[in-house]
């Protein structure tokens, strides 16, 4: 019997935020909980949120927060294996991973997404 890969909370958190919550969400992350800063730009500013990042993003498609997370797997070959034989609902379309990026999306049975990834 083949063995499943383990998996393990990733460092990435992110908080994809329609446009009418945007400015409120970031100013309470900067401002009133006072969080370091990692990056900003124009449609998503990064925050240290203790031993993890919390991305919050601009996402113009979507008209309520949602939040994502990240599964780090040991084995990435075997968690696609494992993760469908399992039923888990594959998303990859939901958000284009950079070239050469390692990693797949799927949908947790709450609707929560994940970045499942090899490697941080």
């Amino acid at each position: 019997m083949e063995s499943s890969p383990s998996y393990r909370g990733g460092k990435n958190i992110a908080m994809k935020v329609p446009p009418h919550q945007w400015q409120a969400t970031v100013h309470f992350y900067r401002n009133v909980a006072a969080l370091p800063v990692v990056s900003d730009s124009a449609e998503s500013v990064a925050f240290s949120f203790g031993a993890t990042t919390l991305h919050i993003d601009l996402c113009k498609h979507l008209s309520q927060a949602e939040v994502w997370l990240e599964l780090v797997s040991s084995d990435i070959e075997s968690a696609k294996v494992h993760l469908e034989n399992e039923g888990v609902t594959r998303c990859d379309k939901i958000e284009a991973l950079p070239v050469g990026f390692t990693g797949f999306w799927v949908s947790s049975p709450a609707s929560i997404v994940h970045l499942v990834s090899d490697s941080e």
